[in-house]
Protein backbone atom coordinates (compact mmCIF):
# COMPACT_ATOMS: atom_id res chain seq x y z
CA UNK A 1 0.00 0.00 0.00
CA UNK A 2 1.40 3.40 -0.65
CA UNK A 3 1.25 6.87 1.50
CA UNK A 4 -2.17 8.60 1.35
CA UNK A 5 -2.53 12.90 2.55
CA UNK A 6 -6.18 11.43 3.72
CA UNK A 7 -5.56 8.55 5.13
CA UNK A 8 -2.32 10.30 7.51
CA UNK A 9 -4.75 12.49 8.91
CA UNK A 10 -7.50 10.12 9.46
CA UNK A 11 -5.28 6.99 10.80
CA UNK A 12 -2.69 8.66 12.39
CA UNK A 13 -3.99 12.29 13.06
CA UNK A 14 -6.26 14.59 14.32
CA UNK A 15 -8.77 14.55 10.98
CA UNK A 16 -9.42 16.05 8.25
CA UNK A 17 -9.79 19.88 8.20
CA UNK A 18 -10.97 22.15 5.34
CA UNK A 19 -8.34 24.44 6.72
CA UNK A 20 -4.92 23.13 7.52
CA UNK A 21 -2.83 20.96 5.42
CA UNK A 22 -2.99 17.28 4.79
CA UNK A 23 0.92 15.61 5.77
CA UNK A 24 2.48 15.07 2.26
CA UNK A 25 5.04 11.71 3.62
CA UNK A 26 5.44 9.67 6.79
CA UNK A 27 8.76 11.50 6.46
CA UNK A 28 7.13 15.06 7.04
CA UNK A 29 4.96 13.83 9.58
CA UNK A 30 8.15 12.49 12.13
CA UNK A 31 9.80 15.25 11.08
CA UNK A 32 7.30 17.69 12.61
CA UNK A 33 7.86 16.46 15.82
CA UNK A 34 11.24 18.19 15.55
CA UNK A 35 10.04 21.19 15.09
CA UNK A 36 8.60 23.81 17.18
CA UNK A 37 5.36 22.83 19.32
CA UNK A 38 3.31 25.41 17.85
CA UNK A 39 -0.18 23.99 18.89
CA UNK A 40 1.02 24.33 22.50
CA UNK A 41 2.73 27.58 21.92
CA UNK A 42 -0.61 28.67 20.74
CA UNK A 43 -2.97 27.24 23.12
CA UNK A 44 -0.81 27.54 26.42
CA UNK A 45 -1.74 24.96 29.53
CA UNK A 46 -0.71 25.54 33.03
CA UNK A 47 2.86 23.66 33.35
CA UNK A 48 3.42 21.99 36.35
CA UNK A 49 5.91 24.20 38.20
CA UNK A 50 3.13 27.01 37.97
CA UNK A 51 0.31 24.18 39.30
CA UNK A 52 2.57 22.87 42.46
CA UNK A 53 1.68 27.14 43.49
CA UNK A 54 -1.89 25.35 44.13
CA UNK A 55 -0.58 22.63 46.08
CA UNK A 56 1.08 24.20 48.03
CA UNK A 57 -1.72 26.44 49.04
CA UNK A 58 -3.91 23.79 49.53
CA UNK A 59 -1.16 22.26 52.39
CA UNK A 60 -0.80 25.85 53.86
CA UNK A 61 -4.45 26.31 54.26
CA UNK A 62 -4.65 22.40 55.50
CA UNK A 63 -1.97 23.31 58.35
CA UNK A 64 -4.16 26.44 59.22
CA UNK A 65 -7.15 25.00 59.24
CA UNK A 66 -5.77 22.23 62.08
CA UNK A 67 -3.97 25.30 64.12
CA UNK A 68 -7.30 27.76 64.05
CA UNK A 69 -7.80 28.63 67.75
CA UNK A 70 -11.76 29.01 67.22
CA UNK A 71 -14.15 27.48 65.33
CA UNK A 72 -15.50 30.73 63.44
CA UNK A 73 -11.44 31.01 62.25
CA UNK A 74 -11.74 27.22 60.57
CA UNK A 75 -14.87 28.11 59.24
CA UNK A 76 -13.27 31.06 57.32
CA UNK A 77 -10.46 28.58 55.89
CA UNK A 78 -12.47 26.26 54.92
CA UNK A 79 -14.15 28.53 53.17
CA UNK A 80 -10.98 30.04 50.99
CA UNK A 81 -9.93 26.35 50.69
CA UNK A 82 -13.51 25.58 49.05
CA UNK A 83 -12.85 28.78 46.77
CA UNK A 84 -9.59 27.50 46.07
CA UNK A 85 -10.78 24.35 45.01
CA UNK A 86 -13.68 25.47 43.00
CA UNK A 87 -11.18 27.64 40.95
CA UNK A 88 -8.63 25.40 40.28
CA UNK A 89 -11.82 23.13 38.90
CA UNK A 90 -13.23 25.98 36.50
CA UNK A 91 -10.05 26.44 35.37
CA UNK A 92 -8.91 22.35 34.52
CA UNK A 93 -12.31 22.95 32.56
CA UNK A 94 -10.57 25.72 30.16
CA UNK A 95 -7.27 23.82 30.58
CA UNK A 96 -9.46 20.92 28.42
CA UNK A 97 -10.81 23.83 26.13
CA UNK A 98 -6.65 24.74 25.54
CA UNK A 99 -6.32 20.65 24.78
CA UNK A 100 -9.68 20.45 22.45
CA UNK A 101 -8.48 23.55 20.43
CA UNK A 102 -4.80 22.08 20.03
CA UNK A 103 -6.38 19.04 18.27
CA UNK A 104 -8.55 21.26 16.29
CA UNK A 105 -6.24 23.65 14.97
CA UNK A 106 -2.73 22.34 14.84
CA UNK A 107 -0.80 21.56 11.71
CA UNK A 108 1.00 18.56 13.65
CA UNK A 109 -2.11 16.07 14.22
CA UNK A 110 0.65 12.96 14.83
CA UNK A 111 2.12 15.12 17.32
CA UNK A 112 -1.29 15.25 18.98
CA UNK A 113 -1.74 11.85 18.94
CA UNK A 114 1.35 10.80 20.30
CA UNK A 115 1.05 12.83 23.18
CA UNK A 116 -2.46 11.70 24.18
CA UNK A 117 -1.09 7.87 23.22
CA UNK A 118 2.04 8.41 25.32
CA UNK A 119 -0.51 10.13 28.68
CA UNK A 120 -2.82 6.92 28.13
CA UNK A 121 0.37 4.90 28.36
CA UNK A 122 2.00 6.43 31.50
CA UNK A 123 -1.86 7.22 32.88
CA UNK A 124 -1.49 9.11 36.05
CA UNK A 125 -4.33 10.97 37.97
CA UNK A 126 -4.54 12.70 41.22
CA UNK A 127 -6.65 11.14 44.41
CA UNK A 128 -7.67 14.45 46.22
CA UNK A 129 -7.38 17.92 46.64
CA UNK A 130 -6.30 19.88 44.17
CA UNK A 131 -4.25 17.17 43.02
CA UNK A 132 -7.46 15.88 41.13
CA UNK A 133 -6.70 18.56 38.42
CA UNK A 134 -2.75 17.78 37.53
CA UNK A 135 -3.41 15.58 34.89
CA UNK A 136 -3.00 18.38 32.20
CA UNK A 137 -0.15 19.80 33.55
CA UNK A 138 1.45 16.78 34.18
CA UNK A 139 1.59 15.85 30.44
CA UNK A 140 3.17 19.45 29.92
CA UNK A 141 6.17 18.47 31.81
CA UNK A 142 6.69 15.07 31.44
CA UNK A 143 5.02 13.86 27.92
CA UNK A 144 5.09 16.30 26.12
CA UNK A 145 8.37 17.73 25.61
CA UNK A 146 9.70 13.68 25.60
CA UNK A 147 7.70 11.93 22.22
CA UNK A 148 10.63 12.72 20.09
CA UNK A 149 13.18 11.43 22.09
CA UNK A 150 14.63 8.12 23.68
CA UNK A 151 12.41 6.50 25.32
CA UNK A 152 13.90 6.04 28.62
CA UNK A 153 13.90 9.62 29.34
CA UNK A 154 10.65 9.24 28.99
CA UNK A 155 9.93 6.64 31.13
CA UNK A 156 12.13 7.96 33.97
CA UNK A 157 10.36 11.60 33.52
CA UNK A 158 6.86 9.77 33.86
CA UNK A 159 7.71 7.65 36.46
CA UNK A 160 9.43 9.92 39.03
CA UNK A 161 6.71 12.68 38.38
CA UNK A 162 4.46 13.70 41.34
CA UNK A 163 1.93 12.88 40.06
CA UNK A 164 2.54 9.51 39.53
CA UNK A 165 4.46 9.37 42.45
CA UNK A 166 1.13 10.40 44.35
CA UNK A 167 -1.07 8.65 42.40
CA UNK A 168 0.44 5.07 42.86
CA UNK A 169 1.15 5.98 46.71
CA UNK A 170 5.20 5.72 46.24
CA UNK A 171 5.25 8.27 48.33
CA UNK A 172 4.36 5.84 51.31
CA UNK A 173 6.88 3.57 50.42
CA UNK A 174 8.96 3.00 52.70
CA UNK A 175 12.39 0.30 53.02
CA UNK A 176 11.88 -2.54 55.34
CA UNK A 177 15.47 -1.92 56.47
CA UNK A 178 15.41 1.78 56.05
CA UNK A 179 16.06 4.44 58.67
CA UNK A 180 12.76 5.89 58.91
CA UNK A 181 11.50 2.50 59.10
CA UNK A 182 13.62 1.75 62.22
CA UNK A 183 11.92 4.79 63.75
CA UNK A 184 8.20 4.14 62.20
CA UNK A 185 8.40 0.42 62.69
CA UNK A 186 4.65 0.69 60.99
CA UNK A 187 5.82 2.14 57.96
CA UNK A 188 5.66 -0.55 54.88
CA UNK A 189 6.74 -1.35 51.78
CA UNK A 190 4.37 -0.21 48.60
CA UNK A 191 4.67 -2.14 45.20
CA UNK A 192 2.22 -0.43 42.80
CA UNK A 193 4.36 1.50 40.97
CA UNK A 194 7.00 -1.21 41.05
CA UNK A 195 4.31 -3.27 39.52
CA UNK A 196 2.83 -0.84 36.86
CA UNK A 197 6.62 -0.16 35.70
CA UNK A 198 7.09 -3.73 34.43
CA UNK A 199 3.31 -5.02 33.46
CA UNK A 200 2.34 -1.79 31.92
CA UNK A 201 5.27 0.71 31.20
CA UNK A 202 8.01 -2.02 29.79
CA UNK A 203 8.08 -5.19 29.82
CA UNK A 204 4.19 -6.17 29.53
CA UNK A 205 1.98 -8.19 31.03
CA UNK A 206 3.43 -11.62 30.03
CA UNK A 207 6.76 -10.00 30.27
CA UNK A 208 9.66 -11.79 31.48
CA UNK A 209 10.03 -10.44 35.41
CA UNK A 210 8.70 -12.54 38.68
CA UNK A 211 7.74 -11.25 41.84
CA UNK A 212 10.62 -11.21 43.51
CA UNK A 213 11.62 -8.61 41.01
CA UNK A 214 8.51 -6.35 41.77
CA UNK A 215 9.48 -6.69 45.15
CA UNK A 216 13.30 -6.10 44.55
CA UNK A 217 12.27 -3.17 42.01
CA UNK A 218 10.04 -1.92 44.69
CA UNK A 219 12.46 -1.63 47.11
CA UNK A 220 14.61 0.37 44.93
CA UNK A 221 12.08 2.91 44.24
CA UNK A 222 11.65 3.38 47.61
CA UNK A 223 13.13 7.16 48.44
CA UNK A 224 11.14 8.59 45.80
CA UNK A 225 8.91 10.92 46.70
CA UNK A 226 7.54 14.90 46.79
CA UNK A 227 6.69 17.82 47.97
CA UNK A 228 4.58 20.65 47.11
CA UNK A 229 6.99 23.63 47.17
CA UNK A 230 10.12 21.21 45.72
CA UNK A 231 8.23 18.57 43.29
CA UNK A 232 10.09 15.34 42.95
CA UNK A 233 11.99 14.43 46.08
CA UNK A 234 14.98 12.03 46.73
CA UNK A 235 14.81 10.59 50.57
CA UNK A 236 17.96 8.40 50.73
CA UNK A 237 16.59 7.79 54.49
CA UNK A 238 13.48 6.05 53.41
CA UNK A 239 15.62 4.03 50.87
CA UNK A 240 16.26 0.55 51.27
CA UNK A 241 19.75 -0.20 51.89
CA UNK A 242 22.13 -2.18 49.74
CA UNK A 243 21.41 -3.69 46.09
CA UNK A 244 18.72 -4.69 44.55
CA UNK A 245 17.89 -7.52 42.21
CA UNK A 246 16.10 -6.85 38.91
CA UNK A 247 16.09 -9.54 36.38
CA UNK A 248 19.41 -10.97 37.39
CA UNK A 249 21.39 -7.44 37.74
CA UNK A 250 21.99 -5.61 40.62
CA UNK A 251 21.57 -2.33 41.49
CA UNK A 252 22.55 -0.20 44.26
CA UNK A 253 25.00 -0.78 47.25
CA UNK A 254 25.56 0.80 50.52
CA UNK A 255 24.11 3.69 49.99
CA UNK A 256 21.21 4.71 48.60
CA UNK A 257 21.24 7.20 45.03
CA UNK A 258 18.82 8.27 42.75
CA UNK A 259 21.34 6.78 39.83
CA UNK A 260 20.43 3.85 40.46
CA UNK A 261 16.82 3.97 39.73
CA UNK A 262 17.71 6.40 36.49
CA UNK A 263 20.21 3.04 35.87
CA UNK A 264 17.57 0.38 36.24
CA UNK A 265 14.69 2.50 34.69
CA UNK A 266 17.49 2.86 31.73
CA UNK A 267 17.84 -1.08 31.84
CA UNK A 268 14.06 -1.81 31.51
CA UNK A 269 13.78 0.77 28.34
CA UNK A 270 16.26 -1.10 26.13
CA UNK A 271 15.37 -4.72 27.17
CA UNK A 272 13.75 -6.96 24.31
CA UNK A 273 10.42 -7.49 25.64
CA UNK A 274 10.15 -3.76 26.36
CA UNK A 275 10.69 -3.50 22.54
CA UNK A 276 7.75 -5.59 21.95
CA UNK A 277 5.23 -4.34 24.40
CA UNK A 278 5.89 -1.02 23.12
CA UNK A 279 5.69 -1.91 19.21
CA UNK A 280 2.25 -3.35 19.94
CA UNK A 281 0.92 -0.99 21.42
CA UNK A 282 1.64 1.59 18.76
CA UNK A 283 0.28 -0.63 16.18
CA UNK A 284 -2.57 -1.59 18.31
CA UNK A 285 -3.23 2.34 18.65
CA UNK A 286 -2.92 3.16 15.22
CA UNK A 287 -3.97 0.57 13.53
CA UNK A 288 -6.22 -1.87 14.57
CA UNK A 289 -6.76 -4.50 17.29
CA UNK A 290 -4.88 -7.08 15.85
CA UNK A 291 -1.82 -5.50 13.80
CA UNK A 292 0.25 -7.03 11.14
CA UNK A 293 2.54 -9.17 13.40
CA UNK A 294 5.10 -8.39 10.59
CA UNK A 295 4.82 -4.67 11.37
CA UNK A 296 4.79 -4.90 14.92
CA UNK A 297 7.94 -6.94 14.41
CA UNK A 298 9.33 -4.09 11.91
CA UNK A 299 8.53 -1.56 15.11
CA UNK A 300 10.30 -3.72 17.28
CA UNK A 301 13.33 -4.55 15.58
CA UNK A 302 13.89 -1.05 14.73
CA UNK A 303 12.94 0.50 18.94
CA UNK A 304 16.02 -2.71 19.16
CA UNK A 305 18.27 -1.26 16.71
CA UNK A 306 18.01 2.43 18.04
CA UNK A 307 17.60 1.56 21.87
CA UNK A 308 13.91 3.02 22.07
CA UNK A 309 14.95 6.22 19.95
CA UNK A 310 11.18 7.15 19.47
CA UNK A 311 11.12 9.39 16.65
CA UNK A 312 12.79 6.29 14.60
CA UNK A 313 10.32 3.89 16.05
CA UNK A 314 7.63 6.31 14.55
CA UNK A 315 9.52 6.71 11.21
CA UNK A 316 9.39 2.44 11.27
CA UNK A 317 5.94 2.13 12.06
CA UNK A 318 5.46 4.59 9.31
CA UNK A 319 7.14 3.81 6.66
CA UNK A 320 5.44 -0.01 6.62
CA UNK A 321 3.49 -0.81 3.80
CA UNK A 322 0.60 -2.61 5.85
CA UNK A 323 0.42 1.05 8.15
CA UNK A 324 -1.66 1.91 4.87
CA UNK A 325 -3.83 -0.60 4.37
CA UNK A 326 -7.27 1.79 3.10
CA UNK A 327 -9.71 0.45 5.31
CA UNK A 328 -10.81 2.41 8.32
CA UNK A 329 -10.25 0.08 11.71
CA UNK A 330 -9.96 1.17 15.00
CA UNK A 331 -13.04 3.27 16.32
CA UNK A 332 -12.08 6.73 17.57
CA UNK A 333 -12.77 7.03 22.00
CA UNK A 334 -14.67 9.61 22.73
CA UNK A 335 -12.26 13.07 22.84
CA UNK A 336 -10.93 11.48 19.59
CA UNK A 337 -13.99 11.41 18.26
CA UNK A 338 -15.62 14.80 19.43
CA UNK A 339 -12.23 16.99 18.47
CA UNK A 340 -12.11 15.28 15.05
CA UNK A 341 -15.41 16.21 14.55
CA UNK A 342 -14.60 20.19 15.91
CA UNK A 343 -11.63 19.69 13.42
CA UNK A 344 -13.58 18.64 10.84
CA UNK A 345 -16.35 21.89 11.64
CA UNK A 346 -13.23 24.18 11.28
CA UNK A 347 -14.61 25.20 15.36
CA UNK A 348 -12.61 29.39 15.56
CA UNK A 349 -10.47 29.67 18.43
CA UNK A 350 -12.42 33.02 19.14
CA UNK A 351 -15.62 31.12 19.56
CA UNK A 352 -13.66 28.74 22.34
CA UNK A 353 -11.54 31.09 24.08
CA UNK A 354 -14.96 32.85 25.33
CA UNK A 355 -16.29 29.55 26.18
CA UNK A 356 -17.60 29.32 30.10
CA UNK A 357 -16.67 26.24 31.74
CA UNK A 358 -20.41 25.48 32.21
CA UNK A 359 -20.36 25.34 28.56
CA UNK A 360 -17.35 23.12 27.89
CA UNK A 361 -19.38 20.45 30.65
CA UNK A 362 -22.64 20.82 28.67
CA UNK A 363 -21.48 20.54 25.41
CA UNK A 364 -18.25 18.22 25.84
CA UNK A 365 -17.44 16.62 29.67
CA UNK A 366 -21.18 15.49 29.85
CA UNK A 367 -21.71 14.24 26.84
CA UNK A 368 -18.04 12.40 26.67
CA UNK A 369 -18.38 10.72 30.13
CA UNK A 370 -21.99 9.06 28.47
CA UNK A 371 -20.06 8.21 25.65
CA UNK A 372 -17.60 6.39 28.25
CA UNK A 373 -14.68 8.48 28.59
CA UNK A 374 -15.15 10.91 31.64
CA UNK A 375 -12.08 13.42 30.87
CA UNK A 376 -8.68 12.22 32.59
CA UNK A 377 -10.06 9.92 34.89
CA UNK A 378 -9.64 6.23 33.58
CA UNK A 379 -10.65 3.28 35.54
CA UNK A 380 -7.27 1.84 36.54
CA UNK A 381 -3.28 2.55 36.01
CA UNK A 382 -3.69 0.59 32.10
CA UNK A 383 -5.44 3.90 30.69
CA UNK A 384 -8.12 3.53 28.61
CA UNK A 385 -8.64 0.45 26.78
CA UNK A 386 -7.99 0.08 22.87
CA UNK A 387 -10.62 -2.79 22.16
CA UNK A 388 -13.35 -1.38 19.83
CA UNK A 389 -16.02 -3.25 21.68
CA UNK A 390 -15.04 -0.78 24.67
CA UNK A 391 -16.37 2.30 22.98
CA UNK A 392 -19.42 0.93 20.71
CA UNK A 393 -21.88 0.25 23.97
CA UNK A 394 -25.57 1.08 23.07
CA UNK A 395 -25.42 3.84 25.85
CA UNK A 396 -22.05 4.92 24.12
CA UNK A 397 -23.03 5.26 20.63
CA UNK A 398 -27.06 6.70 21.73
CA UNK A 399 -24.34 9.62 23.58
CA UNK A 400 -22.75 9.56 20.17
CA UNK A 401 -25.66 10.07 18.06
CA UNK A 402 -27.15 12.78 20.36
CA UNK A 403 -23.83 14.56 20.32
CA UNK A 404 -23.82 14.67 16.64
CA UNK A 405 -27.05 15.88 16.24
CA UNK A 406 -26.90 18.52 18.83
CA UNK A 407 -23.45 20.04 19.06
CA UNK A 408 -22.25 20.81 15.71
CA UNK A 409 -25.35 24.35 16.27
CA UNK A 410 -23.90 25.19 19.51
CA UNK A 411 -20.28 25.36 18.08
CA UNK A 412 -20.75 27.18 14.15
CA UNK A 413 -23.18 29.74 14.28
CA UNK A 414 -23.87 29.21 10.48
CA UNK A 415 -23.50 25.42 9.58
CA UNK A 416 -22.13 24.52 6.34
CA UNK A 417 -23.54 22.93 3.81
CA UNK A 418 -23.93 19.28 4.85
CA UNK A 419 -22.71 18.05 1.22
CA UNK A 420 -19.35 20.46 1.38
CA UNK A 421 -19.48 19.03 4.99
CA UNK A 422 -18.95 15.39 4.33
CA UNK A 423 -16.31 16.16 2.05
CA UNK A 424 -14.09 18.04 4.83
CA UNK A 425 -15.14 15.41 7.30
CA UNK A 426 -14.31 12.26 4.79
CA UNK A 427 -12.92 13.10 1.62
CA UNK A 428 -12.31 9.57 0.08
CA UNK A 429 -13.90 7.94 2.83
CA UNK A 430 -17.57 8.93 2.21
CA UNK A 431 -18.96 5.87 1.01
CA UNK A 432 -21.97 6.15 -1.69
CA UNK A 433 -24.47 4.95 1.04
CA UNK A 434 -23.74 7.87 3.55
CA UNK A 435 -23.34 10.57 0.08
CA UNK A 436 -26.96 9.62 -0.67
CA UNK A 437 -28.42 10.08 2.63
CA UNK A 438 -26.79 13.60 2.91
CA UNK A 439 -27.60 14.85 -0.08
CA UNK A 440 -31.16 13.54 0.68
CA UNK A 441 -30.93 15.27 4.32
CA UNK A 442 -34.12 17.88 4.94
CA UNK A 443 -31.90 20.15 6.63
CA UNK A 444 -28.53 21.20 7.74
CA UNK A 445 -28.34 19.92 11.04
CA UNK A 446 -29.94 16.40 9.95
CA UNK A 447 -26.86 16.21 7.34
CA UNK A 448 -24.02 17.07 9.26
CA UNK A 449 -25.24 15.08 11.78
CA UNK A 450 -25.17 11.74 9.72
CA UNK A 451 -21.73 12.40 8.64
CA UNK A 452 -20.84 12.77 12.04
CA UNK A 453 -22.65 9.37 13.20
CA UNK A 454 -21.75 7.69 10.59
CA UNK A 455 -19.24 4.50 11.03
CA UNK A 456 -16.91 5.98 8.72
CA UNK A 457 -16.52 9.12 10.80
CA UNK A 458 -16.64 6.88 13.81
CA UNK A 459 -12.87 5.52 13.01
CA UNK A 460 -9.84 5.65 11.34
Amino acid sequence: MVFSPELAEIRFGCGLSPVQARPQSPAAMVDALLAADVAAQAFPIEPFPAFRARLVEQKRLARAMRQADSPARQAVLKDENRARNKQTRRESILWFGQSLLRWVHTSQGFRERLVHFWADHFTAQGKRGAMTHGGLPYQEEAIRPNISGRFEDLLFDAVTHPLMVHYLDQRSSIGPGSEIAREKPNAGLNENLAREVLELHTLGVSGPYTQADVRQLAELFTGMGYLPHKGFIYRAKAAEPGAETVLGKNYGGAKARLGDVRAVLRDLARHPATAEHVATKLAVHFLSDAPPPELVAHVAARYRETRGELTEVYRALLEHPLAWEPGLQNVKPAFDYVASGCRALALSAERMTGAKPNHLKRVFLGPMKMMGQPWLRPAGPDGWSEDDSEWLSPQGQAARIGWAMSAPTRLTPDLIDPRAFLDHALGPYASPVLRRQVHGAETREEGVGLVLMSPSFQRR
